[in-house]
């Protein structure tokens, strides 16, 4: 079951970035930025990824949010080209959801992928009223873990998801962000990511 249908047509603004809808004319960019092995490896997005599955991403971006079923977010730094993706979905009536993010391969290193999940995330809980936030990551994607736990993100204790892909199968741990609490929670998060890490957070 899910909440009530999420906002459409949305624009976001966080530091640096504009969060817009997709068009139509962002069919070749969004080729361009889905078309690559690392994108292919960490998500179920098909391998190559051509203007044929971007016809069909789009459209089903769009009925997603027509319907009020996600929010799906273009990347971009002033409304322009697509410089990457976030989107929030799976809304349940007890105030979660999951977020996902992904940012082409020039425009890494740049802080985008973090800029967009703290603006989509402050959205989702100042203007949605959300309460817990989740992220699912492969612990081997070291960048977005690393972006997971700039914004306030912490491991769960909640048992590895198995996804496949185009390259096989990949592990993937959950990562959450519950408003309200931090402090002791806050610190058992962090102790499960050292012992996972094998590292200080």
């Amino acid at each position: 079951m899910t909440a009530s249908p999420l906002p459409y047509p949305l624009t976001l603004t966080g530091p640096g970035i504009v969060l817009r809808e997709w068009g139509a004319d962002d069919l070749d960019d969004l080729v361009a930025l889905l078309d690559e092995p690392d994108i292919a490896r960490w998500t179920p997005m098909p391998s190559p990824f051509d203007a044929e599955a971007g016809v069909a991403y789009l459209r089903r971006a769009r009925q997603g949010r027509v319907n009020g079923s996600r929010i799906q977010l273009a990347i971009t730094e002033e409304g322009g080209r697509p410089l990457g993706e976030v989107s929030l979905f799976g809304v349940t009536t007890d105030l979660t959801a999951e977020i996902g993010y992904l940012v082409g391969r020039p425009h890494r290193r740049r802080g985008l992928a973090a800029a967009a999940l703290s603006t989509l995330a402050g959205y989702a809980r100042e203007a949605l009223g959300l309460r817990r936030l989740l992220l699912r990551i492969d612990p081997d994607n070291t960048a977005s873990t690393s972006v997971a736990r700039r914004c306030g993100f912490w491991l769960s204790g909640d048992p590895p998801i198995h996804q496949e892909g185009p390259y096989g199968s990949t592990r993937l741990d959950t990562w959450e962000f519950v408003a309200g609490q931090v402090g002791a929670r806050r610190e058992y998060r962090q102790n499960v990511a050292s012992r996972r890490y094998r590292r200080r957070t």
